[in-house]
C-alpha cells in the first residue's frame, strides 16, 4: 500500500466519525429527556398540570 492510499483510508475514517458525531448531536438536540420531539410539542404540554 502506498502512502497515498493509507492517507485516503485515514481521511475516510475521520470523515465517518465526524459525520456520525454531527448526526448524533443533531438528533440529540431534537428530543427531550422523555423522548418527545421538542419542536413538535404544544405549549400546554410543557407545563406541569399539578402547578395550577
Amino acid at each position: 500500500m502506498s502512502f497515498g492510499n493509507i492517507l485516503y483510508i485515514i481521511a475516510i475514517v475521520i470523515f465517518v466519525f465526524i459525520t456520525f458525531g454531527i448526526v448524533k448531536n443533531y438528533y440529540r438536540s431534537k428530543f427531550d429527556d422523555k423522548g418527545r420531539r421538542t419542536d413538535m410539542l404544544d405549549a400546554y404540554e410543557d407545563q406541569d398540570p399539578t402547578k395550577d
